[in-house]
């Protein structure tokens, strides 16, 4: 059971998409990697010309070997040539939703992270508890994470058919009363949003 996260971002020119993710893709897969690839994915809207790769791994120790293959290498992810800019943030998941469960969800991933206030999370963590038996029969979270490195924040990724059902479903919950969680939003002190497609080899498709 995966207990601890690493979601990569990769960097490159638009023109080497395709390049950098065929070099992750055998990083990922050589004989003395550790975790577990559960998605790869493509930006879309958002900041173009990123890869986001998160990892699954049993324990902090296979983390923190497979960080340093990483920057130990001259080739990290087999993208160096084309790789302008590297990020490895870790991450555990909240401790009440379930385990990353690979599989065919949507055509779009949204990514969003919110960068908290010092001691945000604990309150944060509370309103998702809340609102999550309301909020996930509407649409399927992937996960909820927080940062272990860096600063405070987290990161949740939510797959749809397409940006107007996420359009949709959003509004809904937002007429309802049902999101967002409640004492979240007063903890956020910035907050992004990436859409990203998956890569045909994604576990999370």
């Amino acid at each position: 059971m995966n207990e601890f996260y690493e979601l990569a971002t990769l960097s490159f020119p638009l023109l080497f998409v395709s390049k950098a993710s065929e070099g992750a893709r055998a990083f990922i897969n050589e004989p003395e990697a550790k975790g577990e690839l559960l998605g790869c994915w493509r930006t879309d809207i958002g900041t173009l010309g990123r890869l986001l790769i998160l990892r699954g791994f049993a324990n902090p120790e296979d983390l923190t070997a497979e960080r340093r293959r990483a920057l130990f290498s001259a080739n990290p992810f087999n993208a160096g040539s084309v790789v302008t800019t590297l990020e490895m943030d870790s991450y555990a998941p909240f401790p009440f939703l379930p385990r990353i469960k690979p599989g065919s969800y949507g055509r779009v991933y949204e990514f969003r992270t919110y960068k908290l206030k010092p001691g945000g999370l604990p309150p944060t963590l509370a309103g998702w508890e809340a609102a999550m038996p309301a909020r996930e029969p509407m649409s399927h979270l992937v996960i909820n994470m927080y940062a272990l490195d860096g600063a405070p924040r987290i990161t949740h990724i939510w797959p749809y058919a397409g940006v107007d059902e996420r359009f949709a479903i959003r509004a809904k919950s937002y007429a309802d009363g049902i999101w967002p969680p409640k004492g979240g939003p007063e903890q956020i002190l910035e907050a992004t949003s990436t859409i990203a497609l998956p890569e045909p080899y994604s576990p999370l498709s």
